[in-house]
């Protein structure tokens, strides 16, 4: 059966539903699935728990949906560049879980290996560490230290952007949209991704493969996309 869909509309129908928890691939403007966040936004879904390094900026990434007030919650590790998140966080209108950069990448690694929770030295006498369980355990030296644990991440749907899939949807990431893409791709109960590229089956170096097809239900080609930049920094030229 083809995983390859029309647009992202078509790729989410019959797959979003309001109070979802939603698993975004993307380290801040990079890698991220900016066609299914838009599909996400038209579809009016409310209520959404996103878990994700970071929410976009205003009006880029999940910043639009933060916009027409369909997030909830976000558990992510940074958020520093979003003005509208910044109001709703300390209005009081959006809840957020902070979690360490490596703990969230971590949650959903384990999330998609059916681990339901791990214990980590990160956060450890922090705000991170309030109301987690803490145990003690002997570090690869033999000296015993505290341990919180962190629940791993099973979410309802996966959405991602890889650089390349073929046609039985084995994955390529480029660069720094490996970091949590790939993650994110596999604690999904369902996983749709779209790609700059598809090629037939078969055209991929196997060992050039990021994430097998086997985590991917549905796909789109997204291609052409304009290149977002977060921070644009320039100078005068000095003279010759």
């Amino acid at each position: 059966m083809s995983k390859l869909f029309p647009d992202a509309a078509s790729a989410l129908e019959g797959v979003l539903r309001n109070d979802m928890l939603i698993a975004a691939g993307g380290f801040g403007l990079c890698g991220i699935p900016e066609r299914l966040l838009d599909a996400i936004r038209d579809s009016g879904v409310t209520g959404l728990t996103f878990a994700s390094n970071n929410a976009g900026i205003d009006n880029e990434g999940i910043g639009k949906l933060l916009r027409t007030k369909q997030v909830k919650k976000m558990i992510s590790s940074y958020v520093g560049e979003n003005k509208e998140f910044e109001r709703q966080f300390l209005s009081g209108e959006l809840e957020v879980e902070f979690c360490p950069q490596g703990t969230l990448a971590e949650r959903m690694r384990a999330g998609g290996a059916g681990i339901p929770g791990f214990y980590t030295k990160t956060g450890v006498g922090t705000q991170v560490a309030e109301g987690k369980e803490h145990k003690e355990f002997p570090d690869p030296d033999g000296v015993i230290s505290t341990y919180i644990l962190e629940r791993g991440i099973f979410a309802d749907l996966s959405i991602v952007k890889a650089w390349k899939a073929d046609e039985t949807g084995n994955l390529v990431f480029r660069k720094t949209a490996r970091n949590f893409n790939l993650p994110a791709a596999t604690c999904g109960k369902v996983c749709v991704v779209e790609v700059e590229e598809i090629v037939p089956a078969g055209a991929l170096d196997p060992d050039q493969i990021h994430l097998p097809g086997v985590f991917v239900n549905r796909m789109i080609l997204g291609a052409p996309y304009d290149k977002k930049i977060e921070f644009r920094t320039t100078r005068e030229r000095e003279a010759a």
